[in-house]
């Protein structure tokens, strides 16, 4: 009875080892960012067509 607990002890510390063990996710694309350029172009381009006004709007409130 006492050899049948302890092994039933065993295998679930085992069990919660493995379950709680770290997973690294690896990424298959580099990480690539936007030039400073880019950025200033997408802002002039979205105060133009008015988004920016729009968004402000928005988070104003009523």
């Amino acid at each position: 009875m006492k050899i049948s607990i302890v092994a039933f002890a065993l295998v679930a510390s085992a069990m919660t080892g493995i379950a709680h063990a770290e997973v690294h996710a690896t990424s298959t694309q580099p990480q690539v960012g936007k030039t400073r350029a880019e950025v200033k172009r997408e802002l002039i381009q979205a105060q133009k067509n008015g988004q920016i006004a729009a968004l402000a709007n928005l988070y104003r409130g009523s």
